[in-house]
């Protein structure tokens, strides 16, 4: 995609929605780093749902690993994996409290030294707790990216560099949170809502989806 066209590729995103955020409930740093591990294979609506509670008596890394396994697994009941994910939280809560003071790190290297915390997770972090201007691919930016030939890659790594060399000013801090929106509830990975898409006519995707036929009229 030329440059003039990745520029009113975003202009477009950002007047649709000027402030996006993240789905994911959160009160604090913490609170989101706990709630990105746990979204690994899950919906958004789904980790919260089960963090709402959790969250109510455990909003540090202290008091989270207070709780113990057993008390964090039967929070996570509802999780995808939760055994797996419990133990990660855990593990992370004890670390950030032995090695980090209680705070959650704020370089991409600290954090992924993290039980349970890969780079995405870490750019997820970095962007919507510390203002960092850093790319999270996940699924939903992975396909937005490569149908609409905005940056093109075989992996999430390759996506991720392109994007970062890409995305100009202003758009840099938010176009993270812009593309997931956009691949979750418009350029969808079954049947993309080309019809009310605001890329239409820059995406490269060629088949594009007709908009469905109107309902009957009642009888």
């Amino acid at each position: 995609m030329k440059k003039a066209d990745i520029v009113e590729f975003f202009a477009r995103l950002a007047a649709d929605d000027p402030h996006p955020v993240t789905e994911l409930e959160s009160v604090n740093a913490f609170t989101l780093l706990v709630a990105v591990v746990l979204s690994a294979q899950m919906t958004d609506a789904g980790v919260n749902k089960a963090t709402r509670a959790l969250f109510a008596i455990a909003d540090t890394p202290a008091k989270m690993a207070a709780l113990g396994l057993a008390t964090i697994r039967e929070h996570l009941a509802t999780i995808n994996f939760n055994n797996t994910k419990a133990k990660n939280v855990l593990a992370l809560s004890e670390a950030l409290v032995r090695d980090h003071g209680g705070e959650v790190p704020r370089t991409r290297e600290a954090l992924e030294a993290l039980p349970g915390v890969g780079r995405k997770t870490a750019n997820v972090v970095l962007n919507s707790a510390f203002g960092e201007e850093t790319f999270a691919v996940d699924t939903h930016i992975f396909r937005v990216c490569n149908r609409t030939g905005l940056a093109k890659g075989k992996d999430v790594l390759a996506v991720e560099t392109k994007l970062e060399r890409a995305v100009p000013q202003p758009f840099r801090l938010h176009a993270h949170h812009w593309l997931i929106l956009h691949g979750r509830y418009t350029c969808k990975a079954r049947k993309p809502e080309c019809w009310r898409c605001v890329e239409v006519d820059l995406c490269a995707f060629k088949p594009k989806t007709p908009a469905p036929p109107p309902p009957k009229p009642a009888r």
